[in-house]
């Protein structure tokens, strides 16, 4: 799991996964896209929308609405494009996953967990 390391409201401190907010008339596709490359450097297509995070943060008195994308690498190397915003940039195995995670991100990982699985035909798992 790619996940960025906030130095920014909101939850700052946290690891997250790359986002941002929408240019104005971009799709939330292309805004996936595009932060993906400014944030990690990375080219991606998207595969499919995994969840959505209805997300309020009284103490900081913010509400955001976060779709969060299942996203296929198709070109670069991750890497921190945005050292001002961001500390890190890292993979993480599934089964190692910091605990200072945000509201988006453990909602992704939750919803990555519960995806449908690819049966090959013929094949019964």
């Amino acid at each position: 799991m790619l996940l960025t390391l906030r130095t920014r409201p909101p939850e700052a401190g946290c690891w997250s996964i790359v986002g941002g907010k929408l240019d104005y008339w971009e799709t939330l596709e292309a805004c996936a896209v595009r932060e993906a490359r400014e944030e990690a450097g990375l080219e991606i297509f998207i595969e499919r929308l995994l969840c959505i995070t209805n997300h309020l943060l009284p103490r900081e008195g913010q509400h955001w609405v976060s779709p969060a994308y299942l996203g296929r690498i198709l070109a670069g190397r991750a890497h921190n494009c945005e050292p001002d915003k961001t500390r890190d940039v890292r993979w993480f195995p599934l089964d190692q996953l910091p605990p200072n995670l945000t509201m988006t991100a453990r909602n992704a990982i939750q919803a990555y967990g519960q995806r449908p699985r690819h049966v090959p035909c013929g094949c019964r798992g």
